[in-house]
């Protein structure tokens, strides 16, 4: 289907007017005038580019954002009213529900049922002209870019504006989704007895998606890796979780011995490409197919066929069988129906409910394929790290590396990227070809740039998720991808000639994902205040009691000394410790703070042990405090000094400044003693005080080189401590208030002599020239 006809049976009425003119764009291209006839000028290009650019995008930005203020206001204010509706803190639980308080909840559910379907409409204009804009420069680009790409410059500027952004839109739905569970419950659970155990509150800012695997339910969050963070992610789970290593005993040749396998997933979809386009719609009833094997397919590795359903609520089902691989396109044909397994399964003695089972999930795959006439249109090539407990799978956390995604279609019948006579391509499989695949056609090859760490912790109404992987999710080390999927991702980057709708997270590809560690820290204070407002609310309307909030503490891995120090501060203002905690309780702090295991400090912290300003000292005594909890050891190797040495030249040569201005008051007191010393003359005191400055003089410049050194000593151990210090500038003040004091009370004393006549006037005379001249220098 032409994306013009897409976007026009896409397009919400009350909005028309609104969305971007496809077909204004589409003619200013004369895409199907030979160039001959119709040559592109200067004048036409610079048309174009102002018509989309500054016209069209600027329309639909501010469209979108604009409706999507107003709904935030909305929703703001029907949560206020919300609020006002919850019963007070003396009621009892259970108390009997009136019905005018009934009715107020819902007027305010059929409000909410309005700004719902508008987020909806919203979301979908975002998406269809995100998309469009996309496809329109990629015209522009294939018909008219000899000259001129304008694709990229497009890409940045939908990336600066997030209109098709997941994050912007999760804190709305998550306050949606409190409303109506609050609203639900009191208004429609009134069969429940005042002694009957209310329901949990849920936690409805996560934005995970549960899995049942083997049985078990588990919540599944996704997020993307930058490569510089990767081995500090890897440092930091390994601390917790062991390797997780694949036998080839244990799998029956799936695998060699290695840490960190090869996979290999063959995704499925037909020629219109309609599994990819009920994901990125998220269709409730989105099925996804693959082929998946470890390792090369010449090792003759167990393939398994895995089909994922995603059913209400986003629970997604899971249904896997083996097969070999010279049956799989027999398989596919629909020829044949896993006779031989089944067989052998009988022979072995296998119950009969597993056989049942085994030819219901073959017989449920064939029947998909058959119907939807699929067909490999996508390889996924990843090398994959594995952590877990071998005995406890509460925690399972999959990393995935050297992400390749390879088209293996035969759309273009053409110019088909696999034989449509074989099932997978053997021009990789036959040479056992790796990342980066740089002997096919680039054009089919889609390399992504960053890691995909996946966290499955199982679903358990007694425990909550362990501390240390909420402090992961929300270091500035990871960036959420919610709802990400290889499958989509492969096909959007290689397919996009196929398909008219694009996912979200396509426009976070263009932006940098690294983060600053005080930025992180900040937005996940401001998500975790966000959710403790959302479960006052309903601790109120349910009678439950629920925990209040406490603003974080650190962020899980090491910070930077400044952003540590301004975030002490600022916790310093409201009464709060720096790991923002009460000042009594400075729990963690030595494990997350980054501060350097090695005892010792300098300065004045170290004179008074009692009366600690510094951070350093606070964490030390913060760790005699606190004994670790059970099953942590301390560190002996810190995440921080994981890697090569890597120093900003702003650190280095803020020190080299530091110790150059050390130097520059040594020469201007060493100045003034020799100048001091050379006027004295017969001056005995005027000698001394020269002598004294000069000894100040010696020991500034030595003062200086020392810190200098270990400043320096500090920057290359990566040490946690503060690099102020106050001995130095407080002895040299303290020494040149002393020279003067001393100065003051002889010249005094020989002035008092000369009035008595006990003095020399010739001596007093001199004294007093050389202490004009003191003056004077």
């Amino acid at each position: 289907m032409r994306f013009g006809k897409t976007l026009q049976q896409a397009t919400y009425q009350p909005w028309k007017e609104h969305y971007m003119d496809y077909v204004k764009l589409k003619g200013m291209l004369r895409e199907h005038e030979p160039e001959e006839d119709s040559p592109w000028t200067e004048e036409d290009e610079q048309k174009f580019c102002d018509e989309a650019f500054n016209v069209q995008l600027e329309k639909v930005a501010k469209f979108q954002q604009d409706t999507f203020n107003s709904l935030q206001k909305r929703v703001d204010a029907l949560f206020e009213r919300l609020k006002t509706l919850a019963p007070s803190p003396d009621s009892r639980p259970g108390a009997k529900k009136t019905d005018l308080t009934a009715d107020r909840l819902r007027a305010i559910e059929s409000d909410l049922d309005s700004i719902t379907n508008d987020v909806k409409e919203l979301r979908r204009y975002s998406n269809i002209n995100y998309t469009g804009f996309l496809k329109i420069v990629k015209k522009h680009d294939r018909k008219r870019g000899d000259r001129y790409k304008i694709r990229p410059m497009m890409q940045l500027r939908l990336a600066s504006r997030q209109f098709n952004s997941e994050q912007g839109y999760s804190p709305l739905l998550n306050k949606l989704s409190v409303m109506y569970f609050v609203i639900r419950q009191h208004v429609e659970d009134t069969t429940r007895g005042p002694s009957e155990q209310l329901p949990p509150v849920p936690d409805v800012i996560s934005l995970g998606q549960e899995t049942k695997l083997g049985g078990e339910r588990y919540t599944s969050q996704k997020f993307w890796v930058h490569p510089d963070n990767l081995l500090e992610v890897k440092t930091y789970i390994l601390r917790r979780l062991p390797t997780l290593v694949f036998s080839q005993l244990a799998t029956a040749k799936d695998l060699e011995v290695s840490d960190d396998p090869t996979i290999t997933s063959l995704y499925f979809d037909n020629s219109k490409f309609r599994l990819y386009s009920n994901k990125v719609d998220n269709d409730m009833k989105a099925t996804s197919l693959r082929l998946r094997w470890y390792d090369q397919l010449s090792a003759k590795p167990l393939i398994k066929f895995e089909k994922k359903t995603v059913g209400e609520h986003g629970l997604g089902d899971v249904k896997r069988f083996p097969i070999k691989a010279k049956y799989v396109k027999a398989f596919i044909d629909g020829g044949y129906m896993m006779e031989k397994t089944i067989q052998k399964m009988e022979r072995q003695g296998q119950s009969a409910k597993e056989i049942d089972e085994f030819k219901e999930t073959v017989g449920a795959i064939a029947d998909f394929i058959l119907e939807n006439q699929l067909e490999p249109v996508l390889r996924a090539n990843y090398v994959r790290a594995a952590f877990q407990k071998p005995s406890d799978d509460r925690v399972r956390i999959s990393l995935d590396t050297n992400i390749a995604f390879i088209r293996e279609d035969t759309v273009d019948r053409d110019r088909p990227c696999r034989n449509p006579e074989d099932w997978h391509r053997t021009d990789i499989d036959d040479s056992n070809m790796t990342y980066p695949f740089k002997n096919i056609n680039q054009s089919e090859v889609s390399l992504f740039p960053y890691a995909l760490l996946e966290i499955k912790v199982k679903e358990d109404d007694s425990r909550r998720r362990p501390e240390w992987v909420e402090d992961l999710m929300a270091s500035h080390l990871v960036h959420s991808a919610p709802r990400f999927s290889k499958f989509v991702h492969g096909v959007a980057s290689l397919c996009d000639d196929f398909v008219n709708t694009l996912p979200f997270w396509l426009s976070d590809m263009q932006t940098d994902i690294r983060k600053d560690p005080q930025k992180a820290f900040e937005e996940e204070e401001e998500r975790r205040a966000q959710k403790a407002e959302g479960d006052e609310v309903v601790g109120s309307f349910l009678g439950t009691k629920v925990s209040s909030y406490k603003p974080a503490r650190h962020s899980p891995l090491a910070k930077s000394h400044i952003s540590e120090r301004l975030a002490a501060e600022m916790s310093r203002s409201v009464g709060l410790s720096p790991t923002g905690d009460s000042a009594a309780t400075p729990r963690g702090t030595v494990l997350r703070g980054g501060a350097s295991p090695r005892p010792g400090g300098y300065g004045s912290t170290s004179l008074f042990s009692g009366l600690s300003f510094s951070r350093y000292k606070r964490a030390r005594q913060a760790k005699r405090q606190q004994p670790l909890p059970e099953g942590v050891e301390e560190p002996t190797t810190w995440i921080k000094n994981a890697g090569p040495l890597k120093v900003e030249p702003k650190v280095w040569l803020a020190n080299e400044r530091t110790y150059l201005k050390w130097q520059h008051i040594c020469v201007l007191l060493a100045s003034m003693a020799v100048a001091l010393h050379t006027a004295a003359g017969e001056n005995s005191i005027a000698m001394v005080i020269g002598i004294l400055y000069l000894t100040i003089a010696v020991l500034t410049g030595a003062w200086g080189w020392y810190m200098h050194r270990v400043r320096r000593t500090m920057i290359h151990e990566r040490s946690g401590r503060d690099f102020d210090n106050m001995i130095g500038p407080m002895g040299v003040g303290m020494a040149l208030m002393a020279s003067l004091i001393l100065n003051y009370v002889f010249q005094y004393r020989a002035a008092f002599s000369q009035l008595d006549g006990n003095g020399n006037d010739e001596a007093g005379g001199n004294s007093s020239q050389a202490f004009v001249n003191e003056l004077r220098f």
